[in-house]
């Protein structure tokens, strides 16, 4: 047996999730995420993280340099899908998303997992979102190339890595920003995404994204809200709020008047965050069901939004 076999087996979670963040190769990171994760829930890594260990993680995860980098306002137009091309261009600009989304996985675990002390169902649900965004890319990525084109071909914004950077030093609004604020506003547009392909006849695109990409999206904002309540309740009563199962059988022998008090002090702290480190109000409209799904009801995110159009949803 080798060297490296015998470290990779005896690795803790957070070892794993740096060695995924330094892979540069996007297909490869997916691939070695997806054994990872498969790993961790299997039973196979059991220890997430050495209490004595303290790992640096990258300020950036390894990239290739093969995707052509941009301003977000340099961004060429997407299209309506009416196109081959425009259909190109959004599938691309969701494979270089759900690329980032895999480095946002990882990193919130490795980052943040042992720093915070979070409960072991923490690094399991942020494990079973990684291997998600992983499958979402290797998935679009194939499509991508079923259309005639690959990643790198066109042009890519990094605006998510630049909130990541944004909300380094602070779980709260990493949460908050990333995976509650930008996870809902892909649920937002993907209705009207998958519409699109389908009215430009492109019924295997809308497919994947309606039938594997929605559905898991909303249990990834689901994640977010439900440890930004852990967050903010435990910050409040640590002794009490030791993990997350604590918190679910407090909620059972509590009143209902003291949950609406916890649930107005989470959800302002929530605003408070969302303020500080996003630039300018949601913008509507919502998809109210879908949001609602994960637990991110309108009372989170209207008293942040801009005055528009009514929701469509």
């Amino acid at each position: 047996m080798s060297h490296v076999q015998t470290e990779r087996e005896n690795e803790t979670l957070v070892e794993a999730a740096l060695r995924v963040l330094n892979t540069a190769d996007p297909f490869e990171k997916a691939r070695q995420g997806d054994s990872v994760a498969s790993k961790w829930l299997q039973g196979t890594i059991t220890r997430p993280y050495n209490p004595s260990q303290d790992l640096p993680v990258p300020d950036r995860p390894a990239r290739l340099t093969n995707v052509k980098l941009v301003s977000p306002s340099l961004m060429p137009k997407l299209g309506k899908a009416g196109s081959l091309q425009s259909r190109q261009a959004i599938v691309h600009s969701l494979v270089h998303t759900e690329s980032w989304a895999i480095d946002l996985s990882w990193d919130i675990i490795a980052r943040f997992g042992k720093k915070e002390a979070m409960p072991r169902e923490f690094f399991t649900d942020f494990v079973k979102v990684a291997q998600d965004e992983g499958r979402h890319f290797s998935l679009l990525a194939a499509r991508l190339k079923e259309l005639g084109s690959s990643y790198g071909a066109l042009p890519a914004h990094d605006g998510l890595w630049g909130s990541a950077i944004a909300t380094s030093k602070d779980l709260l609004a990493r949460l908050a920003i990333e995976h509650c604020v930008h996870e809902a506003r892909g649920l937002d547009v993907l209705p009207t995404t998958i519409s699109r392909f389908r009215n430009g006849g492109d019924d295997d695109t809308a497919d994947l994204l309606e039938r594997v990409v929605y559905p898991e999206e909303i249990t990834h904002c689901a994640a977010g809200v439900k440890w930004f309540k852990y967050l903010c309740l435990r910050s409040r009563n640590p002794s009490l709020y030791q993990d997350i199962l604590a918190l679910e059988e407090s909620e059972a022998g509590r009143s209902e008047t003291q949950m609406d008090k916890e649930s107005e002090e989470v959800i302002h702290k929530f605003h408070a965050i969302v303020r500080t480190h996003f630039r300018g109000p949601l913008k509507p409209p919502f998809n109210e069901k879908a949001r609602k799904a994960a637990g991110f009801g309108p009372q989170w995110y209207d008293p942040l939004a801009v005055k528009g159009p009514a929701s469509q949803f």
